[in-house]
């Protein structure tokens, strides 16, 4: 046999049509035999990018241990800081210290990751649930109630979810995770009577200020923002948002006043009862994603297209708010005076609702009504274009005087999540100009190196801030060592899975991850033998192209010595369907949502895989299970993992 044929279906020779299905809950005994997986033997030099992928992921592990020491407390696991309760420095900011952790170890990084961010956030829930305010009436009991925010805006909740929402990915056995989101998603749901959060009639969430403890529906003060009274000068470094003095951030809430009936943001919601979803297969969390979608959709459709900022608690656009679909706190009109310059600053979040559109997307198997909500509300924002200053420009507000806040270009918020959601070139168009995109496109060629160098840079870069942070527990709020983390999944997201990890300086730190979304990409991997989620050691990949059917990517085993095997998914919940995989002359048909390969020492393969995108229901459920619903036992796999791989 030729080398060629060697290179990619060594020991099958299976032509064009013929199947081998695998599908993803019956797993044969044999997937891993010789003749069943897609076997890589041709040699492949190791591409300098496969080398600085396996050094980047590695590099992740002695830095977030050295992160986690510096930080947190290693026997209770709790963030060594002020406790506080507020948006300036709240709960939610503590455990994003350990944000992207979990993704790290998802990609394949190693257990101590897990066991940390897992003490991390098991820690998170004791110490909020313990700290107390003494002012701010909804908190007096505990910051926490029931291990989830008392009380307060899904800006906040969501960011302190971010490593909640992604822990599943890691491990979607944990019958505590399990219970938690299902009692979590209960609080939005009208199933605990002490967290009236939801109008099952008419489907809208009752205030933007929700939690455990229910929705604040009178008008909130700057004190029910900011958090009791703290000393600040000659104490904190920083503060956030600049403020001085605790008067300061005072008025940095004041304006924040109008937060009774629903908001956009609260579709971030929406996650809870989707990972319940993709865990339980119960059909209530999805009926309830898709009818809280629906309603907003419904909304923005009797608004003339734009999604309004205020639902009044009688289920009237702008019944809340005098009638004003643009009004509310984070609504389309909200440009409060910031107290340290005295100029009003827009902090419009309307933008942050395209997670929960996402989620029914994900839940619906691609139904592109869900987009179009967003797609119209940009069209009527371009269709308000002018000239300033000789550029055609677009406004982001809205407000009594109408349109405002223009700048140059298209409304082009949250387009790119669309297109890699829909492929569809009009969505594309919209887009701004992205380094990954054009890669992706042929433009870019040399973007997996200069980001993976990058990340590299990162971590080297906050690892010496860290080291040289002489600060005591008292001097640090819970955002004071945020921006040290050392955790530089973006490029290994991008270039590894076909993943969205995409910046947005414009109006959020990163988009989906800001605000607790799930993760979505186009493959994801899983390690047979070590039995858990993720690439296993040596293994690299690079996807270096999309379209709305397929997608190429190669693979390379950089160890000269040891063979590897690993699961190839379509999507991070196995939503897409995996066609057929070629590598240009040997095609094999798959028909499943994964399949598995094995690379022989020093082998790789660039293949191009044909998919049906968001044509499965999605599932956190690891491939080889055979069944969704024994969670809390881990299926036993060793007799699916081929023996004579030659991994230990």
């Amino acid at each position: 046999m030729h080398s060629t044929r060697r290179s990619f279906l060594m020991g099958t020779a299976m032509a064009v049509g013929t199947a081998m299905a695998l599908p993803l809950k019956a797993f044969a005994a044999d997937t891993f035999a010789a003749n069943g997986a897609i076997t890589i033997g041709a040699p492949m030099d190791p591409p300098e990018w496969a080398l600085l992928q396996r050094e980047l992921l590695h590099a992740h592990t002695a830095a977030c241990v050295r992160f986690f020491r510096r930080y947190f407390n290693q026997a209770t696991g709790w963030l060594e800081t002020t406790e506080r309760f507020g948006g300036d420095d709240g709960p939610d900011d503590a455990i994003e210290n350990v944000n992207d952790w979990p993704h790290v170890y998802a990609l394949g990084g190693d257990d101590v990751l897990k066991e940390m961010y897992t003490k991390a956030y098991e820690g998170h829930v004791r110490q909020y649930s313990a700290a107390k305010t003494v002012d701010v009436p909804i908190a007096r009991l505990g910051m926490y109630y029931k291990e989830f925010p008392s009380q307060f805006d899904w800006q906040h909740n969501g960011e302190g979810l971010t490593v909640f929402n992604l822990m599943p990915l890691g491990d979607p056995y944990s019958h505590l995770y399990r219970e938690r989101v299902k009692r979590f998603a209960g609080f939005y749901m009208d199933e605990d009577p002490g967290a009236p959060n939801y109008d099952p009639k008419l489907k809208l969430i009752k205030s933007m200020m929700n939690g455990s403890r229910g929705p604040m529906l009178r008008k909130a003060t700057a004190l029910d923002w900011t958090g009791d009274p703290i000393e600040v000068e000659n104490r904190f470094p920083s503060l956030g948002h600049g403020e001085g003095a605790y008067k300061g951030m005072l008025a940095h809430f004041e304006g924040y006043t109008d937060v009774a009936g629903d908001h956009p943001i609260n579709l971030a919601a929406t996650t809870l009862p989707t990972n319940a979803y993709m865990l339980t297969h119960e059909q209530k969390y999805k009926d309830w994603v898709l009818g809280y979608c629906d309603a907003w959709a419904q909304r923005a459709h009797d608004n003339g297209g734009i999604i309004p900022s205020n639902i009044g608690l009688d289920g009237k656009i702008g019944g809340a708010t005098d009638g004003k679909w643009w009004g509310g706190a984070y609504g389309w009109s909200f440009s409060p005076i910031v107290p340290m310059t005295g100029k009003p600053q827009d902090r419009n979040r309307v933008p942050w609702c395209i997670g929960g559109f996402l989620n029914a997307y994900l839940l619906s198997k691609g139904d592109d009504k869900y987009l179009d909500v967003w797609r119209k509300t940009a069209d009527k924002f371009d269709a308000a274009a002018k000239t300033v200053d000789g550029k055609p420009s677009t406004p982001t507000m809205f407000g009594d005087q109408g349109f405002y806040s223009y700048r140059p270009g298209k409304y082009n918020f949250n387009f790119l999540e669309i297109y890699a959601f829909s492929m569809k070139p009009s969505d594309r168009a919209r887009c701004e100009n992205t380094p990954w995109y054009d890669f992706l496109e042929g433009k870019n060629p040399g973007y997996p190196v200069k980001a993976l160098r990058e990340g590299l840079a990162r971590i080297r870069q906050h690892m010496e801030i860290v080291d040289t942070d002489s600060t005591s527990p008292d001097m640090r709020l819970a955002d004071s060592a945020l921006d040290y983390n050392p955790a530089a999944v973006m490029a290994l997201t991008q270039l590894m899975e076909g993943g969205l990890y995409l910046q947005h300086p414009s109006w959020a730190r990163s988009s989906p991850a800001q605000g607790g979304t799930l993760f979505y990409s186009r493959l994801r991997y899983f390690d047979p033998s070590r039995r858990r989620a993720g690439m296993p050691p040596d293994v690299a990949a690079l996807v270096d192209s999309w379209g709305p059917d397929s997608l190429t990517v190669t693979l390379v085993n950089v160890s000269p010595s040891q063979a590897r095997s690993v699961i190839v998914q379509g999507g991070a919940y196995g939503e897409h369907q995996i066609v057929s995989v070629t590598d240009g002359k040997i095609t094999t048909a798959v028909d499943a949502p994964n399949f598995p390969v094995r690379l022989a020492p020093g082998a790789g393969a660039r293949l191009t895989l044909k998919m049906k995108r968001f044509a499965n229901d999605p599932t956190l459920s690891f491939p080889w299970e055979s069944t969704v619903a024994d969670l809390g036992n881990p299926p036993d796999i060793a007799k699916y993992v081929h023996k004579s791989s030659g991994v230990p």
